[in-house]
């Protein structure tokens, strides 16, 4: 069986995702497919110049290494242009974006070259350049956001047994770009059902709220949001305050909802299917046989 994540944008606040009827299924707007094998999922935009910009991880079961990929939409939500964002010899997904005054940056999860780096765009959104290391640790799907006076990121660690699905970590600094301490109750979270990070940080009626996944019966199967009770440099505490399911957004990706980030007025998701097809099973030799004929060339 394999994944197949698909994103959707959804034109109104995230702060309705804690509404009693929760964010209006009927009014999303989905993503291209993406065709045999391959997905998009962990979505993350903002609105730049005159055009709302998606960056999203790009994954082809037959290559095995997620790439950034960019859409760009019109005020009427047409595809304006799509393209490859960012690539590296590595792993990418969770391209979480962040707007500083005029300068865009991008915190990618990349967790196979054992850091954490930040990505400064100098042509949004076509074109990146590392600008620093906040962590020298694998970090997993890190989040980051203002909150009294701070920088603080959520984030998970690459580990044995699903570490980044039952620990969440927090950390804080002055400046975006550091220097990043631990939190000293690290990890803050523990527990399969809501400590990956799954989104954006976000305010409403005056509570800081943190999507998370729930991944008590599978990776990503739904999300529960966390109220923040207390987040100091030396207190941390939260509990769930409500559950987003996948059921009812797209016809057959009922299996899973693992993001729910915050586009400025705009709401991004993503869905899974399970395609359980007998094809995958090729995609596999198709895999290993690439990979020989590498190791062969090198």
């Amino acid at each position: 069986m394999v994944d197949i994540w698909q994103v959707g944008i959804v034109p109104e606040p995230i702060g309705n995702a804690l509404a009693s009827q929760g964010l209006d299924k009927s009014r999303v707007v989905w993503l291209p497919p993406q065709g045999s094998f391959r997905f998009i999922a962990d979505p993350f935009g903002l609105f730049h110049g005159n055009r709302f910009t998606v960056l999203v991880e790009a994954y082809d079961y037959r290559v095995k290494r997620g790439e950034i990929h960019y859409y760009s939409y019109d005020q009427d939500w047409m595809l304006l242009e799509r393209g490859v964002a960012l690539k590296e010899p590595f792993h990418l997904s969770y391209p979480f974006l962040i707007r500083q005054g005029e300068d865009i940056f991008m915190l990618p999860e990349a967790y196979q070259s054992g850091r954490l780096t930040l990505y400064k765009a100098i042509d949004f959104p076509k074109a990146w350049q590392p600008v620093a290391v906040l962590l020298d640790e694998p970090a997993v799907d890190a989040t980051v956001f203002r909150h009294r006076q701070r920088w603080w990121m959520f984030y998970a660690l690459n580990g044995p047994d699903g570490r980044d699905t039952r620990e969440l970590h927090a950390a804080f600094a002055d400046e975006l770009t550091g220097p990043w301490s631990r939190h000293p109750q690290n990890p803050v979270r523990t527990g399969r059902a809501s400590s990956r990070p799954a989104g954006s940080a976000f305010e409403h009626d005056g509570q800081l709220h943190f999507p998370t996944q729930d991944c008590t019966t599978s990776y990503g199967s739904a999300i529960n949001l966390l109220g923040i009770e207390r987040l100091t440099p030396e207190e941390f505490s939260a509990g769930i305050v409500k559950r987003l399911s996948p059921e009812g957004w797209l016809d057959g990706f009922d299996t899973g909802l693992h993001t729910l980030s915050d586009g400025g007025g705009v709401t991004l998701i993503d869905v899974r299917r399970i395609e359980r097809t007998p094809m995958r099973h090729l995609i596999k030799l198709q895999y290993w046989l690439r990979r020989r004929l590498q190791a062969t060339a090198s």
